[in-house]
């Protein structure tokens, strides 16, 4: 063993660096300390945010900011069903734009015939793919649920009614907000008598 002046002694990780003249001829080691306990609370915080923004149901209504909900307080949770979006510049069918509400304020007639159209499309695909799964039980109700600015005229959704009655869609439910008791606050679905 050689035997090695007094002095400062320093870290292993110092004795090859080129600052204090010894790091010029020397190899590099190719471990790396890799922390585990940062790295763990990196995954916990991401599956707590991954799980906090699940929702098992999905989502039912597509909340717009031009369409502005009523509020009420007996309600029934919404359930999955073909949306009608009414707001104060047009209305549309699970995203698809039928027309612009003030076209349909001019006309004197009841019923918006491209409304129903699009209804009556979407009522026959919904039977013609439970028909070919023979799916007896699924028969077609008749529900939809219509999501309407709290601004709209009221003519305007007696109209959007109308058409759907029209088209075979009885089971008409209204997007509502919850304002209090039991039921969490949020979008919900009122049912029409």
């Amino acid at each position: 063993m050689a035997i090695q002046v007094p002095g400062k002694r320093y870290g292993k990780r110092l004795q090859h660096s080129k600052v204090f003249g010894h790091g010029a001829h020397g190899k590099k080691s190719g471990y790396a300390d890799l922390l585990i306990t940062p790295l763990v609370d990196m995954f916990v915080i991401i599956v707590l945010f991954l799980i906090a923004n699940f929702s098992a149901t999905g989502e039912v209504l597509m909340m717009t900011k031009d369409i502005e909900l009523p509020e009420a307080i007996n309600v029934k949770e919404v359930e999955m069903h073909p949306v009608v979006m009414v707001s104060n510049d047009q209305i549309s069918v699970s995203g698809t734009i039928v027309g612009r509400v003030e076209d349909f304020s001019k006309d004197e007639y009841l019923n918006i015939p491209a409304l129903e159209e699009k209804l009556r499309d979407m009522k026959k695909q919904y039977e013609d793919l439970h028909a070919m799964a023979k799916d007896d039980a699924g028969g077609f109700k008749g529900d939809i649920n219509i999501q309407g600015h709290k601004d709209v005229e009221y003519s305007i959704i007696k109209r959007v009614m109308f058409s759907c009655a029209t088209a075979g869609y009885n089971n008409i439910n209204f997007a509502v907000m919850t304002v209090a008791g039991d039921a969490p606050a949020g979008p919900t679905a009122q049912v029409t008598p």
